[in-house]
């Protein structure tokens, strides 16, 4: 038994050495998926293993797409949005819970700058977008009349959920990218990966350095103050990053420009330019974070951060 027992030690020692004597090999992968491309990159010694790794990384982005895709009407989001005045209690996934309880947490504390019932507003400014108008304030109130975390119930012990007003849409836009890039990391983490940096469309998490490097390089966009848009350079490791910001899609119509960014306290996207950058531990923080800090003004930022904890902007 001893003679056994000193065998398989000598094996798992001689398999590690093979390992650490092999070079760490970089290893890329993509996916277009929530209306971005996810982009994964990790530090391995074997190909096989990372294709794998690589596989799940796919599967896992599907699969909670299909829950959080507003896009379909047959996701799990859309399908409980579908019961919105019925008085149904829907069973809803784990994934789905989790999302929502934070969202519920994230409106509270913004004092509902942040609202993942936002679907309605959100789904009449894709339509605006796409016709590049603002149609009159009477549409925009209706939808925003619509609108209200509070008109979603919870039920803890079954995780049941019920929308209590009809015409309610959920739109899990500003949270689920960073709850699908911290999944990711579970994934890699579980399987001994920890050289990675996941990126979700802007929302990233950097795990260990890459080989004889202090840590992640990236590029973060800031605006300057004569409102001239700049690049920082930063070096981070173990630390989740999200972005926020208008540059690149927003709406001008009669002298003022609109972000896609949508204030579900006004019904209204932000005219306000700007782009948000929010360090935190996990990215569905970072994420929800720099969502609500685009709406918010100056002061209410300021009254915002003082109830997060362990959270860096720029």
């Amino acid at each position: 038994m001893n003679i056994i027992k000193i065998f398989n030690v000598f094996m798992i020692l001689l398999f590690t050495n093979a390992c650490i004597s092999q070079p760490l090999e970089r290893y890329e992968f993509q996916h277009l998926q929530m209306g971005t491309t996810f982009n994964l990159t990790l530090y391995n010694h074997d190909k096989n293993y990372s294709q794998s790794i690589g596989n799940q990384f796919i599967k896992k982005i599907d699969e909670l797409n299909f829950i959080f895709s507003d896009y379909d009407a047959e996701s799990e989001i859309s399908r409980l949005s579908a019961t919105a005045g019925s008085g149904k209690k829907v069973k809803v996934s784990n994934e789905l819970w989790i999302v929502l309880k934070h969202a519920k947490r994230y409106s509270k504390k913004s004092k509902g700058a942040f609202d993942i019932s936002i679907g309605p507003l959100s789904k009449l400014w894709r339509s605006m977008f796409r016709r590049s108008e603002i149609f009159n304030g009477v549409k925009i109130n209706s939808a925003k009349e619509k609108v209200n975390f509070r008109n979603i119930r919870y039920y803890p012990f079954s995780k049941r959920v019920k929308l209590k007003v009809k015409g309610m849409r959920l739109d899990a836009g500003g949270i689920a990218k960073g709850f699908t890039v911290d999944e990711i990391v579970k994934i890699l983490r579980k399987n001994g990966i920890n050289q990675y940096l996941v990126d979700g469309g802007g929302d990233l998490y950097l795990g260990d350095p890459p080989p004889n490097k202090l840590g992640w390089s990236i590029n973060v966009s800031t605006l300057d103050a004569a409102g001239q848009k700049v690049t920082k350079n930063l070096v981070v490791h173990n630390t989740a990053i999200a972005s926020s910001g208008d540059t690149y899609r927003f709406l001008e119509w009669e002298g003022k420009r609109y972000a896609h960014i949508i204030d579900p306290r006004t019904g209204y996207g932000v005219v306000d330019q700007r782009i948000i950058n929010v360090q935190a531990s996990s990215c569905m923080k970072a994420d929800a974070i720099a969502s609500i800090l685009s709406v918010l003004s100056k002061a209410e930022q300021m009254a915002f951060l003082k109830k997060m904890k362990k959270v860096k902007v720029f």
